[in-house]
């Protein structure tokens, strides 16, 4: 038999190497080596930018943006009703995602002195990596090696051999599905359901659950499902599905239809669709990583008890899967590499730092810190104060019907804002304003002081404070 000649093995030393090139391993990279004469090496077996950027945050948003200026459009008067067009929401779309085309995230990444090497990397020993590609290549990292690869989609078992659609293809979606049965009742679940009905799609939520968004308030998830069935979206409730089976199943592509019609049997009845889009939740994507290699098992990742040259972020951290938490967590992380590698000072530490959420279904929800339940279940003795969001003249001027409510969640014994959450039109703009008097542990006799201009939805900020106590207008004894 002749000899085949086996590619030779290349070999790369650099301070940090970030398995995984999302936006979170891009933030990790960017704040280890910014300002210094460190180097970082990003692997990524696919496109540069990772889910948020192709997959999940931008192409959602963009197609869920037209749908929010032609509802107000509806609902001002003195304004003709906008008409949506399917085909330019499409375009809209393609635009945001560069055509699936990472170039200009190379070009970046390259411009802040980033090495951007393509291929499926594994860890074979410590602070090395093994890069699979059309050369083999080993990169080892003189300080830390960064996991940060993201998360997969959850099948469950009853869709398997289905060819069901996940999260990807729904941002992704070519094809328009005539019936659409959508599995879950979560934030995914919420915002697909929104922009393909908005698509032209029936679609039917199954959800194993009684009400849609559970880790919210319950008002929230009222409110979100009252303006799905406006826009003719049907929900089901308790509904767990048994058996998917569908007429010649096949990989079509991203967002087209992946073969016949779709037969569900569920605890709630049987449906048949043109497609089904589960979406049931996420993992970390650990596998296939050679965790094994240096002792280290998925728990002890997921557990953030590593040892001192191995770090995770993001999805594939566990942590809460939020791009803009990833990313926050990855600055922290670089920067301590950052000034371990070079002496620096560490970066100001903040404790528990809440995380905010928005939700771009109409109206939108937005969420900050805790729940009045969670409050309760951590021993908070929490003090509420709700108010309807066209509670204030600038709510009321943004549309003729301003659905939706706000909430505000106080710690009685500290008297400092814990939590709040927004529902109704542009809610998600009310939010930072949460966000900062959580991180700042501002007083609520303090948060009073705060003026809204008038006539804003922010002075909604003075009605919720109106409705706390009046012990709460004064410092504590």
């Amino acid at each position: 038999m002749p000899h085949t000649q086996q590619p030779q093995t290349q070999e790369l030393t650099v301070d940090v190497v970030v398995i995984g090139g999302g936006a979170v391993g891009e933030n990790a990279a960017q704040y280890t080596i910014e300002g210094t004469d460190l180097t970082a090496v990003i692997v990524e077996g696919h496109l540069l930018g990772g889910e948020c950027s192709y997959y999940a945050c931008m192409p959602s948003k963009a197609l869920l943006r037209p749908l929010d200026v032609a509802g107000t459009s509806a609902d001002v008067d003195g304004v003709s009703p906008a008409r949506l067009d399917h085909g330019g929401m499409l375009e809209r779309r393609d635009s945001f995602v560069s055509n699936y085309d990472d170039s200009s995230q190379v070009e970046w990444a390259e411009s802040a002195g980033i090495q951007v090497v393509r291929g499926h990397a594994r860890l074979v020993g410590e602070r090395t990596v093994r890069v699979d590609d059309s050369a083999a290549l080993t990169i080892t990292a003189r300080h830390s090696v960064i996991i940060a690869t993201g998360s997969e989609p959850k099948i469950p078992a009853e869709f398997e051999g289905a060819e069901p659609w996940t999260s990807a293809d729904a941002t992704g979606v070519v094809e328009i599905p005539e019936r659409l049965a959508i599995v879950g009742g979560g934030v995914v679940a919420c915002e697909a359901a929104t922009w393909l009905s908005g698509l032209g799609s029936h679609v039917t939520l199954l959800v194993r659950g009684s009400g849609l968004l559970s880790d919210n308030e319950p008002f929230a998830g009222q409110t979100v499902l009252d303006g799905m069935k406006a826009h003719g979206v049907d929900a089901v409730f308790n509904a767990s599905v048994t058996s998917c089976t569908r007429e010649n199943p096949e990989p079509t592509g991203l967002g087209k239809i992946h073969g016949g019609a779709v037969q569900l049997k569920t605890s709630a009845g049987d449906f048949e669709v043109d497609e089904v889009l589960v979406a049931t939740g996420r993992a970390p994507r650990l596998s296939d990583l050679g965790l094994d290699a240096v002792s280290v098992t998925s728990d002890q990742v997921l557990g953030d008890n590593l040892p001192d040259w191995l770090h995770a972020v993001g999805d594939a951290s566990g942590d809460v899967p939020l791009t803009h938490w990833g990313k926050y967590r990855a600055r922290v992380v670089g920067a301590k590499i950052r000034a371990t590698a070079t002496g620096a000072p560490e970066p100001f530490p903040v404790e528990g730092p809440p995380v905010p959420q928005v939700i771009f279904t109409e109206p939108q929800v937005a969420q900050v810190g805790l729940t009045e339940a969670a409050a309760r279940d951590q021993g908070i003795e929490a003090v509420t104060a709700e108010v309807p969001y066209n509670s204030t003249a600038g709510a009321a001027l943004l549309r003729n019907d301003v659905p939706g409510r706000a909430k505000i969640v106080v710690d009685r014994s500290t008297r400092r804002l814990v939590g709040a959450t927004f529902v109704g039109p542009e809610a998600g703009e009310q939010l930072h304003a949460a966000t900062i008097a959580i991180t700042g542990q501002i007083p609520v006799h303090v948060l009073r002081h705060a003026v809204p201009s008038y006539p804003t939805v922010s002075e909604m900020w003075l009605r919720l404070l109106e409705e706390v106590p009046e012990e709460f207008r004064r410092p504590a004894d």
